[in-house]
């Protein structure tokens, strides 16, 4: 099927591939069908596309990139809610807020987007902690990991 896009104008995609929020993205309850589009081949970042709303795309990383030591235990809510058998039929990423650039850009830890792979299912959870928040810097994690080697 046919989409118009944010970034990546129209284009073809699976019907296989989208993935349903029966909740919506907290912000936007009526949109519900969204597919995880590729920035570009070599970029960390990807984008949450509406499939009804060309204008909503939101930009997208795996956390584990930028922050190693990110964990969080999902409530049982979210496990029931997205059929969640294995941790290994989920993927996480985290919304990004770009600034002017990487350094003014931040990575959302607070309210990680769960997407169960096996069924095509996907929700915002929002964790109930104060060791994540909205906006943790984005350059300074990929400072430091360049510096790792």
């Amino acid at each position: 099927m046919k989409i118009k896009t944010r970034y990546h104008e129209e284009i073809e995609v699976n019907k296989e591939d989208k993935i349903v929020f029966s909740s919506g993205i907290p912000g936007f309850p009526e949109e519900k069908e969204f597919i995880v589009l590729p920035l570009s081949d070599d970029s960390p970042f990807s984008i949450l596309q509406s499939i009804n709303n060309e204008d909503l795309g939101f930009v997208i990383a795996e956390p584990f990139s930028f922050y190693k030591d990110y964990e969080f235990d999902l409530e049982e809510s979210v496990v029931t809610q997205l059929n969640i058998v294995e941790k290994t039929d989920i993927q996480i990423y985290s919304i990004v807020t770009l600034g002017e650039s990487l350094s003014t850009s931040t990575i959302n830890l607070q309210a990680p987007v769960i997407i169960n792979r096996k069924k095509n299912t996907g929700k915002q959870a929002i964790l109930n902690t104060d060791t994540y928040h909205t906006k943790h810097p984005l350059v300074k994690k990929i400072n430091e990991k360049s510096q790792e080697g």
